[in-house]
């Protein structure tokens, strides 16, 4: 056994070893060195700086539909009579029923076949609803360029990429009849909206940022009391009376949406949430959830399971990626989860001061 000396140095030296590491904590803490996540107050200035300079930032517009006047509402973008030829006909159909032409034992089966989603499952009502990411713009605007290929792209290019991208399949070949029936449709759709303008209404409503980041599981009780009932507990949607088709969509899983999807960003899910669902119940004009609630249960459904895929060549220049994009690299110090779920001011307004 040690003798009684013996063991007094040691206790010594345990004493000096834990004064050293106590001396250490403290100047580390005196530095600022630790880790610390924003405080409510930092992120409340962060959340006010984003909104300033929001309007320097094309990609993340904060919109308030609910709050137009009678006037501004008169101007929201309403679809044209539509002149029904059989490739225009055609071309609704098929954005209408995807799945019958594109999916698993469909007429069109590639041999990737697409999921369960049909177009109009994030594109409302054959893309004709308000704030529900409609096709209104897309005659007006396109060809252009997206930081996300870092190119010009044409209607076809895009067409292809909700194909890939959403619907997880192969997309039909240009110059076919399916391609051109499907942008046929889009064009009626937008023939009279004035080049190089977006109308109101279209596309998908921007949120204001939270103060915090979006909560997955305060979503989950959103998604039990008014989502599930539709989209069932298990997420995986409701067929039609036919049983080829799905009245109300997968939400995750195989069927659904995969991670490079546009619906991906929780911005993008939580504005179409907002303005759209319950889907029966509510409107741009009369939203059911508040905006704490469209985020949160965004956060829980993009929290799911679901497909993954990967294109290597997306967003050649990481800068030019939204705040919001949840998969890496970036170019900024933030992380991946932040990016993901928030609190996103922080983020924007970093950009911002580098302008």
């Amino acid at each position: 056994m040690s003798s009684p000396p013996v063991r007094k140095a040691y206790v010594l030296l345990g004493l000096l070893l834990l004064g050293l590491l106590l001396l250490l904590l403290i100047r580390q803490l005196g530095e600022g060195e630790l880790p610390q996540a924003p405080s409510t107050a930092e992120t409340r200035i962060a959340v006010d700086s984003a909104a300033h300079c929001q309007s320097t930032i094309k990609s993340m517009p904060a919109s308030r539909p609910e709050l137009m006047t009678e006037e501004q509402r008169r101007s929201v973008w309403r679809a044209p009579k539509i002149e029904h030829t059989d490739l225009v006909a055609y071309g609704r159909d098929l954005i209408q029923r995807t799945p019958l032409y594109f999916g698993e034992g469909g007429s069109l089966r590639g041999e990737q076949p697409t999921n369960a989603l049909s177009c109009q499952s994030c594109h409302l009502e054959a893309g004709t609803r308000p704030f529900g990411n409609n096709y209104s713009a897309v005659a007006a605007t396109y060809p252009k360029f997206r930081a996300r290929s870092g190119r010009v792209e044409d209607i076809e290019f895009r067409i292809n990429d909700c194909f890939r991208r959403s619907l997880g399949g192969e997309p039909p070949t240009k110059g076919s009849r399916e391609m051109e029936a499907i942008k046929a449709y889009i064009l009626q759709l937008g023939s009279e909206v004035p080049k190089g303008t977006t109308p109101v209404g279209a596309g998908i409503a921007r949120l204001p940022f939270l103060n915090r980041s979006a909560n997955a599981l305060r979503g989950s009780e959103v998604y039990s009391r008014d989502c599930q009932r539709c989209h069932a507990a298990d997420g995986q949607g409701k067929l039609d009376s036919t049983g080829k088709m799905y009245l109300y969509p997968p939400l995750w899983g195989d069927k659904s949406y995969t991670t490079a999807a546009g619906m991906y960003r929780l911005s993008h899910l939580a504005g179409f949430v907002k303005y759209n669902m319950p889907h029966d119940v509510a409107t741009y004009t009369q939203p059911v959830l508040s905006d704490d609630e469209a985020w949160d249960v965004a956060a829980y459904i993009n929290s799911q399971p679901r497909r993954e895929r990967h294109f290597a060549t997306d967003f050649p220049d990481f800068s030019q990626k939204p705040v919001d994009y949840p998969l890496p690299p970036y170019s900024d110090t933030f992380a991946q989860w932040q990016h993901k779920l928030g609190p996103f001011a922080p983020i924007e307004a970093a950009r911002c001061a580098k302008k």
